[in-house]
Order: structure tokens, then sequence, then C-alpha cells
């Protein structure tokens, strides 16, 4: 592994202006907040957390899609979060993103051919349509589609296939970084292997890094070099997948690998589920001291004055009190 990330986050905020009328209070919803994590060459960074943690808004402020009010996102050394006109569509070259719903993300009156080619044309790769088509019928052979679907429109393709397009899609134009956001949610379980196996395969010939952002943790660890646990903006744990998952250090890594289900019965019924309990706190009224602290069993009065910072212990940073020496 390389010394150098390929990508650093560093003390990341992204936040959104939520107030309703010109007389009302100043609503902010802190999204992200003081966010940090590096992703090495050839590596996935899989990012998981409860529906409305930030995950997404994490992946689409790290591409660009949305401008952050503080941080800074480096890029092979480059600090892309000021990266405006020119500069910007350079860099969208090297970092391409994997939208959720493979419904909603392709253009229903655009032929397969037309989705993959446009980021081509957009970027000026390949000198002419004759190439350019070329390189869609190889990239739909490597993500197990048929060449002869390229004549074909997303209506005519099941939900896993069309994520094979937006996967296609996302490689036209050669990128070294791939943002994966939530691409297998909206997939039938039977199919949502395929999928990962096919990124795995994708990364391995092709070198690529990935953020891999899901609510399963067991999906994640199967993809993941490395894991971020996200709750209410914030990273609570942060180290190598197997670590994360059968030694988790935060109080809230260890309620939701408790709530992965388990095949074998007998296993399953021997587990005990931990249940959260307390209220779930708002974007924008969150704690004034540890975001978790109000559904947390072991939180302090000291949680719910002061927010931690990210502990070393051992290969992993946690964000807990608890492993303060």
């Amino acid at each position: 592994m390389s010394e150098k990330p390929i990508l650093s986050v560093k003390n990341l905020k992204t936040y959104f202006d939520v107030t309703k009328g010109l007389f009302s209070p100043k609503q902010i919803v802190k999204a992200v907040d003081d966010v940090s994590f590096d992703v090495y060459p050839n590596e996935t960074f899989g990012l998981v957390g409860e529906s409305g943690c930030g995950k997404s808004t994490l992946g689409r402020t790290i591409v660009k899609l949305y401008d952050p009010v503080e941080g800074s996102i480096e890029f092979k050394g480059q600090d892309i979060a000021k990266l405006k006109g020119k500069e910007l569509k350079d860099f969208r070259k090297s970092m391409q993103m994997i939208f959720q719903d493979p419904y909603a993300s392709l253009n229903p009156r655009m032929t397969v051919g037309e989705i993959i080619k446009e980021p081509m044309i957009i970027h000026n790769i390949y000198d002419n349509d004759e190439q350019r088509e070329a390189r869609v019928v190889e990239l739909l052979k490597i993500v197990g589609l048929k060449p002869d679907h390229i004549r074909r429109y997303p209506a005519e393709f099941s939900g896993g296939q069309r994520q094979r397009i937006g996967i296609a899609r996302a490689l036209a134009v050669n990128p070294e970084f791939i943002v994966c956001d939530e691409p297998i949610s909206a997939l039938d379980v039977s199919i949502q292997a395929q999928v990962i196996n096919l990124l795995k395969n994708i990364q391995k010939e092709m070198g690529l890094s990935y953020l891999f952002i899901a609510h399963d943790l067991s999906m994640v660890k199967h993809i993941s070099d490395k894991i971020g646990v996200m709750y209410l903006g914030h990273m609570m744990e942060c180290g190598p997948s197997n670590d994360v998952y059968h030694r988790p250090l935060h109080p809230y890594t260890t309620a939701l690998l408790s709530a992965i289900s388990i095949p074998d019965p007998d296993v399953a019924k021997a587990k005990s589920r931990i249940v959260l309990e307390g209220e779930i706190p708002s974007p924008i009224n969150s704690p004034q001291g540890c975001a978790f602290c109000t559904r947390c069993s072991k939180a302090t009065e000291r949680c719910h004055k002061e927010k931690p910072q990210p502990i070393k212990v051992g290969n992993r940073l946690v964000s807990c009190f608890l492993y303060e020496r």
C-alpha cells in the first residue's frame, strides 16, 4: 500500500440552510460535521450508519455535487474543495459516482450506448464516434452485459442490469476513484452479491479506489479494507474492516452489529440484540456533547456537555470518552 492516500478528507463540514421564512429563526442542518478519514490507492473505504446519518451527503460533497462550508478534500495532493470551471471538469475525469437508484439515475429517453458514451463526449475522450462505440461495447462486456444491449433503453432492463449500466457509465472516463452511493440497496438480495463481486473484480483489474456507502455492515465488510461508522454527521469509529466488525469499540458500532441478521437460527437465538432507546436527535438541534449521548447506555454527564475527539486505539480511531487514558 502506498504511504500517501489518494483521498484525504480533513475536518469536513457540509451544512444546509433550511430556514422556512424571512422572519423565521435560522435553522441549519449539519449533515456532515467535522469528518476526517483517508483512502489509499487500490483500497475500499466502507462508510456505514443509519439512514439520515450523512453518508450520502459526504459522498456527494467529495465528488463536488455539494460544496463544503469548511474543511479540505485532497485528491492526490490537490485540495478539490475550491475547484471551479475547467479545473473542476478535469477533476471529474478522475473521480466518478455510482448512484443509489438505478431507475432514477439513467435517462429513460437515451439508449444504453448514448448513456455510456455521453461522458466520453463531454470530456473529449477518443477521436471519433466509432472509437467511442467500440469502448462502450467493451464496457458492456466488462460489467456482464451483451454488446447488442447498446441499442436498448433503460426500461428494457432489470434493476441489477440498470446498475451495471450505471457502473459502465462511471468507468467510461477511466477514473481512479469511484464513490459508490449505496449501489446495492435498491436491488434484490440475490443480485446484491453479484454486483459486489463485479465491483471487486473491476477494482482488481483497473486498480481503482472506492468509497463504498451502505447501511448493511455485513455487506460492507465483504468489500471493504477499512470501515468508517457515521452517526448524525459525525465519524464515530474508523479502522480495518475485520477489527471493526469483530471487535467494535464504540457503543454505536456494537449496536449496529447486534442488528445484523444471521442465517443460522441457533446462532441467531443465542445472540443478544442491543435495542437503542432514547430520543434520536435532530441534525438541526444536535446535542451539545457527543452526538450519540441521548441513546447510549454508557453515557455520563460529561458526554452530554463535551464533544469527544477521535482517540487512537491500536490501529483505529474512536470518538468516545471510554477510551481516554
